[in-house]
């Protein structure tokens, strides 16, 4: 499995002499991580040290055999750091264990020369926060916003994969006032409004998640998960085996994995992958503001396009910054955020009524954008794109000409399908 991203670290302290139902208690707590498919742990042994019995530990020749320090050492999402905290914290009787967030640069089990090949078990991820069908929708909402994720199956008792629950399904079907992701943004009485309304209405996990499913096989390979992504359009695919679910697997793991497996060279020039240039995976029609647009000319190009971003560019094209529905909710002042939020759940949404709400006149796209934007060329090679793009946790990447005016847009499934290309050409 590749992984990268927010992790956990968890540390235990522990003597060398603890026991847990007869067997050294270091041991017994690998067995249990392992058991639990934790990604891996370390237990390394120390020089000298004391702790909370107050006894000195030493490893001098005349103390060889005594209780010597020990310290166990795990990394990992922290979904499962917090589902085995509370069995590891009933196994160590004594001792200290702390916990401290942090981010993944790489965790790999090696590069390969085809990494399409390589079965989807391989890189998918086995431990999976799921619902179940009556699981309130109010429930759903903080399960999604509490572990950061934008979406989650729904299975019964049996784990047999009955749906998936996006943030998409929550703004259609289920009440929500903004993406997931956006949350944060809302005022304290929207959280309110939409906790209290979420708690109101009777539906469940069932009433709004999709039911018409493109799933794998743990035993596919990479190249056919990618194939069903760039046919069907999808961000993710659930693993199913025998109509249990297995495990889940996403854009972003697969771009993730390509990434690691086409490392750029120590000196010289990435290659450019054969017959494959980011102008044939661009989208041209691009929705762009001027610099001095108000923020109903912001709205009405994301309206006109109906993508989630616009590039603000000057007379001449080119890119000055970029802005998000994000960035409108982050930066636009207090007073005018619940017009903007119905103006931009009608936008996702198109079965919402377009809000007439007037908006505040004196932001413009300057003081909203985010600049300076990560952009590439035309004769940027697919590898280098895709560094960027995983490396910076960006969705696009406008694409310039040498005096950097704009020629078009370049997106994660635009690479996706890229990549595919490119390894069928090779």
């Amino acid at each position: 499995m590749l992984w990268q991203g927010n992790a956990v670290k968890l540390l235990v302290y522990i003597g060398e002499s603890d026991k847990y139902q007869g067997k050294p208690l270091y041991m017994a707590l690998l067995e249990f991580l392992k058991a639990n498919g934790a990604a891996g742990a370390t237990v390394s042994r120390g020089l000298a040290g004391f702790g909370a019995r107050s006894r000195i530990h030493t490893a001098s020749i005349v103390a060889l055999s005594q209780d010597l320090p020990l310290r166990l050492e795990w990394v990992d999402r922290g979904e499962l750091v917090e589902r085995l905290l509370p069995h590891i914290r009933a196994m160590v009787d004594g001792g200290l264990i702390t916990v401290e967030s942090l981010e993944v640069v790489q965790y790999a089990p090696g590069r390969r020369a085809d990494p399409l090949s390589m079965p989807v078990r391989d890189a998918m991820r086995a431990d999976v926060t799921s619902a179940s069908p009556d699981t309130p929708v109010a429930e759903v909402v903080a399960l999604l916003t509490r572990r950061g994720y934008r979406a989650l199956p729904v299975l019964d008792g049996q784990k047999r994969l009955l749906g998936i629950i996006t943030d998409g399904d929550l703004l259609r079907r289920g009440g929500l006032l903004a993406r997931l992701n956006l949350q944060d943004q809302l005022s304290e009485a929207d959280r309110g409004q939409q906790r209290a309304a979420l708690r109101d209405k009777p539906q469940t996990a069932a009433d709004i998640m999709t039911v018409q499913l493109v799933t794998l096989s743990p035993d596919d390979d990479l190249r056919h998960a990618m194939e069903l992504m760039v046919a069907h359009g999808l961000k993710r695919l659930p693993v199913v085996s025998d109509g249990v679910l297995a495990g889940w697997l996403s854009r972003v793991d697969l771009l993730r994995l390509m990434e690691y497996h086409q490392p750029l060279p120590l000196d010289g020039p990435p290659p450019a992958a054969a017959g494959i240039a980011l102008t044939d995976l661009m989208v041209a029609e691009v929705a762009v503001v001027a610099p001095e647009a108000g923020m109903e000319g912001i709205l009405a190009a994301l309206e006109g396009s109906r993508q989630r971003r616009v590039l603000v560019v000057d007379d001449q094209r080119r890119v000055l910054g970029i802005i998000t529905d994000g960035d409108l909710l982050r930066r636009t002042r207090p007073k005018g955020r619940r017009q903007l939020l119905a103006r931009l759940r009608a936008l996702i949404d198109p079965s919402q009524k377009r809000a007439d709400a007037a908006l505040p006149a004196d932001e413009t796209a300057r003081t909203l954008m985010s600049a300076p934007v990560i952009t590439v060329s035309p004769e940027t090679p697919l590898s280098e794109a895709l560094r960027l793009l995983v490396g910076h946790k960006i969705k696009r990447l406008p694409v310039v000409d040498g005096e950097g005016r704009l020629l078009g847009l370049v997106g994660r499934g635009s690479l996706l399908r890229g990549l595919l290309a490119a390894e069928g050409s090779g």
